[in-house]
């Protein structure tokens, strides 16, 4: 008796090739509505599934394998004898390939301006319902759902190698393929931000040499359709494939820059940023930055907002750095750079940023869910506690690191001016010691004399106030919200500086 195949696929991409080689091999096939004219007009025999179920595809193709003659020749369990008789009995063929691929509802709701109508009926129902079943069944079934392995089946089929671990590894390809596409539909349709069941989906986009450490296997994983400002849609004009940790500070040092408007450069180290330089041009931008901290910029991840003029790139070139991120490159500048075989040159659209995401982490057991951390505190949302009342410079200062010091790891502290980050206390298991850290860094520094101090959350005591009054800090912004919170604001009258609470705190774990 002939072998039976079931070809229905969406995307038609070698489907008569693959038709053609499954009939020289003895399948009779069945096939359904532009599947099957596709593969008569292509020169191969094929018969529609309405002659074998004998009732007519039916409400604009919706219902057109859903019936017991596809899916009992599907599921029948070839060692069951019971089952067996009642396709005997039925008069039904078993049937031993099934070739689906599913309605492009992913492409479909990245088109500009489709309407909710067009993507519900691109929601595939007939296509995953014989996946599913001829996966559950694969000890009898092939099923094979990604055109990839459409020359690998027929090399094993012609090997005698179509065995049970082949067909178990195909139908765990099924299952993880439907579950993408139902995670995507899920997500789609749903309105609550944080859901009863949280359905999420990514597509393999490498393995990487390793993890975080040689000792780690590591894969780098996509959305389906990931945001336009992110490094899944950055474009790498040069150097060597990105590493894991490559990609958490490249993504580290994006999120700070996007809360830049004017000319910024972010130099960033280790998930933490070692330098910010903010101007009227990217050449001064990239100054500030890098004589933020000229030592740890050393081997760092650079992002720029403005394309990269030849100046920049020359001052760039004189360092080792790793990654160097921005929307464009002039050809010269480019040039330059790509003198460097290894250097990482990427292009991303900046013009896209999107602040309106989530973030997951992993946890052991689980996963963590949470708006981004989008809140961004102007001079206005500031409160004056103290009796000195900072200038105007000192405010846009404060701004400024309120703005720099939510991207520190917690505990986090920075120094800074209007337009430049002096030091960068990051991580430290108690405050003083990340203002110890930072003042350390900045104190040698030019434009030192006009620092202030900004703090991720507020001070528990009041021996940061004092520590940074005697080295000559002279305003101070943090959220308050300490029950000791007088005690800073006695010390800062104490030393006259001028202490400005947000009432926002930027933990960053």
């Amino acid at each position: 008796m002939a072998k039976l195949a079931l070809l229905s696929v969406s995307d038609k991409t070698g489907i008569v090739a693959f038709g053609s080689e499954l009939t020289k091999r003895g399948f009779e096939i069945i096939s359904t509505g532009g599947t099957l004219k596709t593969l008569v007009d292509g020169g191969v025999k094929a018969t529609a599934v309405e002659d074998v179920t004998g009732f007519p595809e039916m409400l604009d193709g919706r219902v057109k394998t859903l019936h017991p003659r596809i899916h009992a020749g599907i599921l029948a369990k070839r060692d069951n004898p019971q089952h067996m008789a009642k396709l005997k009995e039925n008069g039904i063929e078993p049937i031993d390939l099934i070739c689906v691929n599913l309605y492009p509802f992913k492409e479909t709701i990245q088109k500009d301006g489709v309407t909710d109508a067009e993507a519900i009926e691109q929601i595939d129902i007939g296509g995953p319902s014989m996946l599913r079943a001829a996966a559950k069944n694969f000890q009898d079934v092939t099923v094979i759902t990604d055109q990839a392995d459409y020359s690998e089946f027929l090399k094993r089929f012609d090997d005698d190698q179509v065995d049970n671990a082949y067909r178990r590894h195909l139908a765990a390809k099924v299952f993880r393929q439907t579950a993408a596409y139902d995670a995507l539909i899920a997500k789609y349709m749903t309105t609550e931000p944080f859901p009863d069941k949280l359905t999420v989906t990514y597509e393999k986009v490498e393995d990487m040499r390793y993890g975080e450490n040689s000792h780690q296997a590591a894969a780098y994983y996509k959305e389906p359709i990931p945001a336009a400002y992110s490094l899944a849609n950055a474009t790498q004009l040069h150097g060597k494939a990105l590493s894991y940790n490559n990609l958490r500070d490249a993504d580290a040092a994006l999120r700070i820059i996007a809360d830049f408007d004017k000319p910024a450069v972010v130099a960033l180290k280790h998930m933490n940023p070692c330098g910010i330089g903010v101007s009227d041009d990217l050449l001064t931008s990239w100054n500030l930055a890098y004589e933020s901290d000229p030592i740890s910029i050393f081997g760092g991840i650079i992002a720029l907002n403005r394309k990269v003029d030849l100046a920049t790139a020359e001052k760039m070139h004189a360092l080792f750095l790793e990654i160097i991120i921005a929307p464009a490159f002039d050809d010269d500048a480019y040039a330059v750079l790509a003198k460097k075989k290894n250097l990482r040159i990427m292009t991303l659209d900046f013009g896209k940023m999107n602040p309106n995401q989530k973030d997951m982490v992993t946890v052991l057991g689980g996963a963590l869910y949470q708006d981004a951390d989008t809140v961004h505190e102007t001079v206005s949302d500031f409160k004056v506690v103290s009796k000195a009342q900072p200038t105007e410079a000192q405010l846009k200062a404060l701004e400024f690191g309120q703005t720099v010091v939510k991207h520190v790891k917690s505990n986090a502290i920075v120094v800074t001016t209007a337009n430049q980050t002096l030091g960068v206390g990051a991580g430290q298991m108690n405050r003083i010691d990340s203002l110890k850290i930072a003042v350390d860094k900045a104190e040698e520094k030019t434009g030192y004399d006009e620092a202030i101090v900004a703090s991720d959350a507020f001070f528990p005591m009041d021996d940061c106030v004092e520590y940074a009054a005697k080295h000559g800090i002279k305003a101070i912004v943090e959220p308050g919200g300490s029950i000791k919170d007088q005690a800073s604001i006695d010390k800062a009258d104490e030393y006259g500086i001028a202490l400005v609470f947000t009432g926002v705190r930027h933990f960053k774990h």
